[in-house]
């Protein structure tokens, strides 16, 4: 969210995204791991966390293809919705599995308090809004031996969750930030299993470039730090999962007339020490069309 020359008009992307978890605690890691020659000078410092035996070889990826569609029915409030297809793989004890399919849909509102936009000096925008998942996906799926995959790696959670966020937004000239944040409430399936109440804080300085009148590009400079206990089992820690860490990267958006290209790419650069491999990195891929909306429903 935030970086976008098409405020207030409503949109329709397609997006992928790519994350990838591998090295335990000081372990090497790879963007890309490869199951057949994983690092193959890998540093094999013991964590002494225990770490599912410490192989080099253990990873998890998630892929996630996404449709998302954003409706504004009055100026200042949008109404957004995200449907996701799912493609994950993991390899622990030299066994690997990958699973596909549907993913939870996900729904949130959100509304503009501030919206000073097109000023000779300092813009602002300011969204607080909030969102609900709904467990539409198969959270059952289970491997070859009849074992049920764990929580996080399934398509779906079983669970209703919820969250809030707010989204600021504060440019001079040519020169901007957005400071985005979100708490989310994550609730039980019904086998009694959850993951722990998690928050999101994004960070993006950006610039933004006039080709001509139809052509914009934005490079920026995005960094993001994520934080979860982990996995829960009838309301309490297992220890599993759990995340702590802090991401640093770069992004460029390409807007050619109301067409707009989204890319970004952020590795490791701050982690706890945990007993599961590291995130190493994620790649976000996107396409959007912004609608020339010149109405709302609502006045």
């Amino acid at each position: 969210m935030g970086i976008t020359p098409y405020d207030n008009v409503s949109s329709l992307g397609v997006f992928y995204r790519y994350r990838s978890y591998n090295g335990y605690f000081g372990q090497d890691q790879q963007f890309f791991p490869d199951e057949s020659s994983f690092f193959p000078q890998a540093n094999q410092t013991n964590n002494p966390l225990g770490n599912h035996n410490g192989l080099l070889g253990d990873y998890e990826i998630y892929r996630t293809t996404e449709i998302r569609g954003r409706y504004f029915i009055q100026k200042r409030l949008e109404i957004n919705a995200i449907i996701p297809y799912l493609n994950n793989s993991e390899k622990y004890n030299n066994q690997t599995s990958t699973i596909s399919g549907l993913g939870d849909i996900t729904l949130y509102a959100g509304y503009h308090l501030l919206r000073k936009l097109d000023q000779k000096t300092i813009n602002q925008r300011l969204i607080t809004g909030a969102g609900i998942k709904i467990p539409t996906a198969n959270n059952l799926v289970k491997s070859d031996q009849g074992l049920t995959y764990s929580n996080p790696f399934q398509p779906g959670t079983g669970s209703i969750d919820g969250f809030v966020y707010a989204n600021y937004i504060i440019g001079i000239k040519n020169w901007g930030a957005s400071i985005n944040s979100t708490y989310k409430f994550n609730g039980r399936n019904s086998d009694q299993e959850s993951i722990a109440n998690s928050t999101t804080s994004f960070l993006s300085v950006f610039r933004k470039i006039d080709i001509d009148k139809n052509i914009k590009i934005i490079p920026s400079v995005q960094t993001s730090y994520e934080f979860t206990k982990g996995e829960k089992y009838q309301g309490k820690l297992t220890g599993e999962h759990e995340t702590n860490n802090l991401m640093a990267g770069a992004g460029l958006d390409i807007f050619v007339k109301n067409i707009g290209i989204n890319t970004s790419f952020q590795t490791n650069a701050w982690s706890a020490q945990t007993d599961h491999p590291r995130s190493s990195g994620r790649l976000t891929l996107g396409i959007t069309y912004n609608l020339k909306q010149l109405y709302y429903a609502i006045n």
